[in-house]
């Protein structure tokens, strides 16, 4: 079993990598893009998900629920995903 710093570590980078790529008038109209930028964010979720509760109830400001929710509406529901609403998330958050 991986332990928690090793997941945070994968959540990391992911993070960067995404950093490293985002642009978000690219982003709007790069399906490739879009595609690799969901793989990184199914690697947070799942990373995050597999966290101990410890862990996450020492970070209880991060949204561990909505990071997890997200990652498994894109694996299970991928069909409601809203790319006008993710984009703007993601410019938010730049």
């Amino acid at each position: 079993m991986r332990s928690d710093v090793s997941r945070l570590e994968d959540i990391a980078q992911a993070i960067r990598r995404i950093e490293e790529k985002m642009d978000l008038e690219q982003f709007a109209t790069d399906e490739m893009l879009q595609v690799w930028v969901l793989f990184h964010l199914q690697i947070i979720g799942e990373a995050a998900r597999s966290l101990s509760q410890n862990l996450k109830l020492r970070y209880d400001n991060v949204p561990w629920s909505q990071i997890i929710g997200f990652c498994n509406q894109v694996a299970h529901e991928y069909f409601k995903v809203d790319w006008v609403h993710l984009t703007y998330l993601i410019s938010i958050n730049a």
